[in-house]
């Protein structure tokens, strides 16, 4: 008995659940319900039998079977001599009368009652299949238009904004918290002093920056940062993306900012925070289609509102982007975003800071070497230490361990930057070129003079690649040399070189590598003039890509001018294989060793190549 209690409990409890239907959504249905009620008793009505089209009314009229009509303005009635009862329905425009005349019937044939509706009848009538419908597909829409909006208003709000409101106090978010950034938390230090103590810098004629510019590449912690100045200042914090002011309707995304500036204001002393703010401040008139309207008069808007007729004096406005090339000089005058703060990625130091503060929480065994992976993580993000820390701890969770150890960290590392392991079913041959095209690469980045030593090489398949060599730089570096671009260059050529000394054969697989050698040559002669042409910037006017030039832009050089600065990258090129194919064919026997090891073994680690090489790599040039 027990146990079928149980069983009942277990089944009402699941049709609770499905009983609890959300209130909005029972209104809706019952409004799609009435609007479909009419033609649902159509349908009762004339599910039985009884009706009948207006053309068999006239032939029964004139077979004499009909014993009377009677009309009720678009209803007609029909009793038959036998008894029986129909039902059928003609224009409201149309009579009868004139129906039978057409079609030679005398219309006193049959008894016709003509019925008036009264007053209420029709109203109730005109009210059934007129305004009721209408009515209903109007609240239907309001309903789905709110829904779609956002609700809170719905259409009638799409002119606020929408920014997240975080009140005083309620932004826990300290300096203390951000890893790194010790220069820009410097310059942030003084907006958070001013917000505290305004009179101090008001008292001698300072005035502290209306706008701050956070700029840096992805996952560097601006966002972050933005939200421990609003926590040190402890004063109301406004966040909203620049993607969030547009809309399809024009002039909606100006009427979001200047509300959210007149919530700001009510607010004040207040952070509004923009992240992403290239998605509306991007230079206006740029492109060949003169730009989006409605983009530029959110841009406008906002131009005014920071430096316009009335002051903002209590109101700081702090932006993140990654693209600050583009953004309009309008925007990043003095008077608007008169301060611009540069976040890079964090150096060694800061990266132990950084792996510190995502430690916690975490099991480890005892003998980690951080400082070790602080050096491992060289162009690591503060986004991407997190998630290297997150995945080594996803990785002992599925095996069922309970510490991480320093070869989880090496995977999760590789997994961050190159993605997971996938085992590919290779045929022996394409496995063989893999270990010689990777090896190819080893080989010339242990021998050339201005290159990094060799970390780990695989030929296990990871993402779009088939094998990795990596190369991780020894320490920050903010500068590299003609001399070291070159020989990363030969570098980049060794697999394809090697696949064409020991294949007599070229594959696919060097397309990536092709990618970069050239993006660097190019950069060595447009940008940073290393080449015979001279210190003169042949690039584009904007620094949008490493590709080619803006659209609409005119073209910058001439023809023959042209011609030289291809001519000089070819060179560049050109110099890179033919030292690449000397150098791999001086170490071919040493290209065979590293090949066989990683048929064998498939990840051959830095220390078992430097045995297999005979000696230690060794650099020409002291690190910059």
């Amino acid at each position: 008995m027990e146990e079928k209690k149980k069983s009942n409990g277990k089944h009402m409890k699941k049709i609770e659940m499905q009983i609890n239907v959300n209130p909005k959504n029972m209104v809706l249905w019952v409004m799609i319900g009435l609007l479909f009620l009419p033609y649902l008793f159509s349908l009762i009505s004339g599910g039985n039998g009884n009706k009948i089209a207006l053309s068999q009314l006239v032939n029964d009229v004139r077979d004499q079977k009909v014993q009377k009509i009677k009309i009720t303005g678009q209803d007609v009635d029909v009793l038959y001599k036998d008894g029986g009862k129909k039902i059928t329905r003609k224009e409201e425009s149309q009579q009868l009368t004139e129906v039978f005349q057409a079609s030679s019937i005398d219309p006193s044939s049959v008894e016709t009652e003509v019925v008036i509706p009264s007053l209420t009848t029709q109203f109730f009538s005109f009210f059934a299949n007129y305004v009721l419908p209408a009515l209903i597909i109007g609240v239907l829409i309001l309903v789905l238009m709110r829904r779609q909006m956002g609700g809170d208003g719905g259409i009638f709000a799409m002119g606020k904004s929408r920014a997240k409101l975080f009140n005083k106090g309620k932004q826990d978010v300290k300096f203390g918290d951000v890893g790194g950034l010790k220069e820009a938390k410097r310059e942030l230090e003084e907006v958070v002093d001013f917000l505290k103590n305004p009179k101090k810098y008001k008292d001698v004629g300072a005035r502290v920056p209306k706008g701050v510019l956070l700029v840096g590449p992805s996952g560097t912690g601006k966002t972050m940062l933005a939200r421990a100045v609003a926590g040190e200042a402890n004063v109301p914090f406004l966040s909203m993306a620049g993607s969030e002011f547009m809309e399809m309707l024009v002039g909606v995304g100006a009427s979001r900012a200047r509300d959210l500036f007149e919530t700001a204001k009510k607010t004040a002393p207040s952070i509004i925070f923009i992240d992403e703010i290239d998605a509306i401040g991007r230079m206006r008139g740029f492109g060949s289609m003169g730009g989006h309207d409605e983009r530029e008069q959110t841009l406008n808007q906002i131009l005014v509102e920071m430096d316009g007729f009335t002051q903002n004096d209590a109101v700081i406005v702090l932006a993140a982007t990654n693209r600050g090339d583009l953004l309009d000089p309008a925007l990043v005058r003095p008077g608007r975003f008169d301060r611009r703060v540069t976040l890079d990625l964090p150096d060694l130091e800061e990266r132990k800071f950084i792996l510190n503060i995502h430690s916690k929480n975490k099991p480890f065994v005892k003998n980690i070497d951080w400082d070790k992976i602080s050096k491992r993580t060289v162009g690591f993000s503060g986004a991407d230490l997190e998630n290297m820390l997150n995945e080594a701890a996803i990785l002992i969770a599925r095996e069922g361990r309970t510490e991480i150890n320093t070869k989880d960290i090496e995977e999760a590392a590789l997994k961050v930057k190159l993605g997971p392991e996938k085992k590919k079913l290779q045929s022996d041959l394409e496995r063989k070129m893999t270990a010689y095209h990777e090896g190819g690469h080893a080989i010339l980045a242990h021998f050339l003079p201005n290159t990094d030593p060799v970390h780990r090489i695989s030929i296990v398949s990871r993402g779009h690649a088939l094998g990795f060599t990596m190369t991780p730089p020894e320490q920050d570096k903010y500068q590299q040399t003609q001399s070291e671009l070159e020989d990363q260059i030969v570098v980049l050529f060794g697999g394809r070189t090697a696949e064409k000394l020991v294949f007599e054969e070229l594959t696919g697989g060097a397309s990536s590598d092709i990618e970069r050698a050239t993006r660097i040559a190019r950069a060595m002669v447009i940008d940073y003039g290393m080449s015979p042409l001279g210190p003169m910037n042949f690039g584009p006017l904007y620094d949008t890509s490493d590709y080619g030039r803006v659209m609409g832009e005119p073209p910058r050089l001439s023809d023959a001018l042209q011609a030289k600065v291809d001519h000089e990258i070819t060179s560049i090129v050109d110099r890179a294989t033919k030292k690449a194919e000397v150098l791999l064919k001086k170490y071919m026997k040493k290209l065979d060793l590293v090949a066989e090891k990683l048929l064998e073994i498939e990840t051959v680690e830095g220390d078992e190549f430097e045995a297999l090489m005979g000696e230690k790599k060794t650099r020409a040039t002291p690190l910059l």
